[in-house]
């Protein structure tokens, strides 16, 4: 507690100043930049339900009707909202790669699930570039400032999950189909299957991706690749913990971290509920089983090649060893079933939303790992 204490007296003082803060703590002298201004208005204390941090500092954020962005670690908010929009939440997809650059999509609703908005920055949000998408709900991922692709949904029933996947080589002003999977579309393919439900995509580059999530039979992970772009899609053979053959397995994050080294979370259901590792070091071409199963699961961030960092509703999980051998954490907060996201830049840096139930929403902040959290909007 006393560390946070430290911290928001730290802020306080750099927040009030216009100019390079000299704070002297003992013998030791700190020479810390202000942030400067964002050229938008100010928000004070906005309702967070995501979070895009991306260094101690620079940060984006989604509430219910904004799009916001910080650079001072989430003390000081800033409307960037695209004009014209008025509601966001949970319904927008958006993507942040740097503090200059992120796109928002929007579903058009009056021609549900074909058509979306899509909205462009490369300025931190002063100025946004529009389009429109061919698909209404979905998921985008980029690989840098043009290349980027879509996991399109297009409507789920009876087990089933029908789904388009796009790319785009422009920054999102086109987007090309890829592959198609609805049999109500005259290209609909099959190497894809229709059934199971489709999490997420995960691409490596613009020919190799990976789409995961869960299908309703024992012991049989959802997860399929492709090295054409999208065109094709084979499965992807998982080696699994003991005992798992019987249970529902739903593959939950993928996601690289350099162009060889990437992670795979699977949860495992029965008589318990396990969140599962696996590390690639070979771009993927395979999955080595790691082995701890971490009890409960949750939400997980990957920070660097050795470094992951997760939460399982009582606490956290470090690893710095790529999931060899774990460190668990204690967080001196009980968020519990007030959880609803978190963003670690690095394994000290972290920020947490809760949502109370009234509604509320706060967010914290660690700056050792998840041991202390203090609130910096309460």
């Amino acid at each position: 507690m006393k560390q946070s204490f430290l911290f928001i007296i730290l802020v306080s003082l750099l927040t009030a100043c216009s100019s390079p803060a000299n704070v002297t703590l003992g013998t030791l002298t700190l020479d810390t930049p202000v942030p400067a201004e964002i050229n938008a208005p100010l928000i004070e204390s906005p309702s967070l339900v995501k979070i895009y941090f991306l260094t101690e500092r620079d940060g984006w954020g989604v509430t219910e009707t904004q799009i916001v962005r910080t650079n001072d670690g989430g003390v000081t908010w800033y409307n960037v909202t695209p004009p014209g929009v008025t509601e966001t939440g949970f319904r927008v997809n958006a993507f942040v790669i740097n503090s200059k650059n992120a796109w928002v999509q929007i579903p058009d609703f009056s021609n549900y699930p074909n058509s979306g908005f899509l909205f462009r920055t490369t300025d931190g949000g002063i100025t946004w570039l529009t389009a429109n998408t061919p698909y209404s709900k979905g998921r985008m991922t980029f690989i840098d400032g043009n290349s980027g692709w879509a996991l399109a949904d297009l409507g789920v029933g009876a087990g089933s999950n029908a789904v388009a996947v796009y790319q785009t080589d422009d920054g999102g002003a086109i987007w090309n189909l890829k592959y198609i999977n609805d049999p109500n579309h005259p290209s609909a393919a099959e190497s894809l299957p229709l059934g199971g439900l489709k999490y997420g995509l995960a691409p490596l580059n613009m020919q190799t991706a990976w789409i995961h999530g869960v299908v309703y039979a024992p012991g049989t992970p959802y997860i399929y690749r492709t090295d054409d772009g999208g065109v094709n899609w084979t499965q992807v053979p998982l080696p699994l913990p003991p005992g798992a053959e019987n249970a529902e397995l739903g593959i939950e994050q993928i996601q690289f971290v350099t162009a060889s080294n990437g992670y795979l979370l699977m949860r495992e259901t029965s008589a318990v509920n396990n969140l599962v590792v696996y590390v690639t070091t070979d771009s993927g071409n395979t999955w080595s089983l790691k082995p701890t199963l971490i009890p409960k699961g949750g939400v997980a961030d990957f920070v660097s090649a050795s470094e992951m960092i997760l939460y399982n509703c009582e606490q956290f999980y470090a690893t710095r060893d790529a999931a060899q051998t774990w460190s668990v954490i204690p967080p001196d907060v009980i968020f519990g079933e007030i959880f609803i996201g978190m963003d670690f830049v690095d394994l000290s840096n972290g920020w947490v939303i809760t949502q109370d139930p009234a509604n509320h929403h706060s967010l914290y902040r660690t700056s050792d790992g998840g041991a202390t959290w203090f609130p910096v909007i309460p």
